[in-house]
């Protein structure tokens, strides 16, 4: 269980979870109409396709699963271990979800279906890179579990079996930062249509190098302290 927390666990973790707030809206405003960040409606609308012989729909909503799923698969490759840990690849799992992002952006511009295939390829890869740490899971890209961890902390301090505070304020901004990015991103869609992705691509872009700057820094100051 979550005990202290570092800044940039709460920082980074917002961030992530404003981004696929801000994706997913935009997303269920296309001319697709699905979501993108996560795959439980999706695979409820692929059973329902499926019992109803609707073909075209069990094929879409089947692609987005299937590239949710392998976006997962890519944060795993380049990633590892699901344990947030200061020093694996995040930097480049962020550079590839900005490229994902900057693609989705392109094809949606075209009106092609693979937009969202790829916009969803990029939630399921950050979904994956930030799962686990000190024992409580972290998600970034829908607020199920957030939600039922919240009410369950919540009911263990009323029941007199402590107050994980940490674990509750980090919980909380997530729930917070998705919701603040799916209406910050349904006022740029309103906007700029699908050029508003071109905001989420640039930010991951922001933060996979401001992750690789500090990555160096951590190097640097390590070797000095060595020295």
């Amino acid at each position: 269980m979550i005990h202290q927390l570092s800044r940039w666990i709460v920082i980074g973790s917002a961030i992530l979870a404003f981004n696929a707030g801000y994706i997913n809206s935009i997303a269920l405003l296309s001319f697709v109409n699905n979501s993108v960040s996560h795959v439980t409606g999706t695979v409820a609308l692929a059973a329902d396709a499926a019992v109803r012989g609707q073909w075209s729909m069990l094929l879409a909503t089947g692609l987005i699963v299937i590239s949710f799923f392998v976006g997962a698969i890519v944060s795993g490759l380049v990633v590892g271990n699901e344990a947030l840990k200061p020093g694996r690849r995040y930097g480049v799992a962020l550079l590839i979800e900005s490229v994902l992002l900057l693609l989705s952006w392109y094809c949606f511009r075209q009106q092609f279906f693979l937009g969202e295939l790829l916009a969803s390829a990029a939630c399921g890869l950050q979904n994956a890179m930030v799962a686990t740490y000190s024992g409580s899971v972290i998600r970034t890209t829908h607020l199920t579990g957030i939600v039922s961890d919240m009410g369950s902390a919540l009911g263990n301090a009323v029941a007199g079996r402590g107050w994980l505070a940490a674990q509750f304020r980090l919980q909380g901004t997530i729930f917070v930062a998705f919701v603040v990015g799916a209406g910050i991103g349904s006022i740029s869609f309103d906007r700029w249509q699908f050029d508003a992705l071109l905001a989420a691509s640039a930010w991951v872009l922001i933060a996979a190098v401001s992750y690789a700057l500090w990555q160096v820094k951590q190097i640097g100051s390590s070797g000095t302290n060595n020295g």
